[in-house]
């Protein structure tokens, strides 16, 4: 089984058009949640996703407030302002869609599940090692693949926990060994944060037993136009040249 793995989309149609492209072929997608806010295209988003032929989703803290089941008050004001657009601009059909996604952590199969912030809270950040352990405690499948930070990182458990890494490159392939435990976040498709403005996701080879993170660049300056153009604040289009 071979798994495409998709996380923070955020509204972002050029970046998931290019990392869709990129993929090749896949049997089966994981949609890690955050499909909208900040971008300016959730409707498109949301719309291409729905096409794909073989995917599980779950549902992102953006996905949550922009269907209005979890307050802003949290979020800071850009995010704020971002996810009020949002909600005003998607379609009702989309609302209702981003409203019944599931809650995360889910078992995929005996090797992998998935959630968008940690496997012990889908809103929670996983920052630092006691996080790190924390996620590595609660999962119940030997790889965890989260979320929610922007930011490629893998942790490996076997005995102790160590960092895997760091995945940079526009390649990094982990091999899986069978007797070690898994958490690995493939970064963002359409708001990556570790200073690399290209879209990240990743390929899961089950039988091979390899986790690939592969950054791909897209068109970031229509995307940044498009934010301009629909009145979102110009900061969230400059971000995404930095990778920030």
């Amino acid at each position: 089984m071979i798994y495409l793995i998709l996380s923070d989309i955020h509204a972002n149609m050029e970046a998931l058009e290019a990392v869709l492209a990129a993929a090749g072929r896949y049997d089966h997608a994981l949609v890690l949640g955050d499909l909208v806010g900040y971008g300016a295209d959730p409707n498109d988003v949301v719309e291409r996703v729905r096409k794909l032929p073989s995917a599980t989703f779950i549902r992102g803290n953006h996905d949550k407030v922009a269907a209005r089941l979890a307050s802003f008050e949290h979020f800071n004001h850009l995010a704020r302002f971002a996810i009020q657009w949002t909600t005003e601009a998607l379609t009702p059909a989309n609302f209702e869609w981003l409203a019944a996604l599931p809650t995360g952590p889910i078992a995929i199969d005996d090797i992998v599940e998935i959630c968008h912030g940690a496997p012990f809270d889908e809103d929670a950040y996983i920052f630092d090692d006691l996080d790190v352990r924390r996620a590595l405690a609660t999962a119940i499948r030997p790889l965890c693949l989260y979320g929610h930070t922007h930011v490629p990182a893998a942790f490996r458990m076997a005995g102790e926990m160590y960092v895997v890494g760091p995945p940079r490159g526009d390649r990094f392939r982990l091999a899986l060994d069978n007797d070690a435990r898994y958490l690995v976040n493939c970064g963002a498709v359409g708001q990556p944060r570790d200073g690399d403005p290209r879209a990240a996701f990743a390929l899961l080879d089950t039988m091979a037993r390899t986790l690939t993170i592969v950054r791909v660049p897209y068109d970031v300056a229509s995307a940044q136009i498009r934010i301009i153009n629909a009145g979102l604040p110009e900061v969230l289009a400059h971000r995404l040249a930095i990778g920030r």
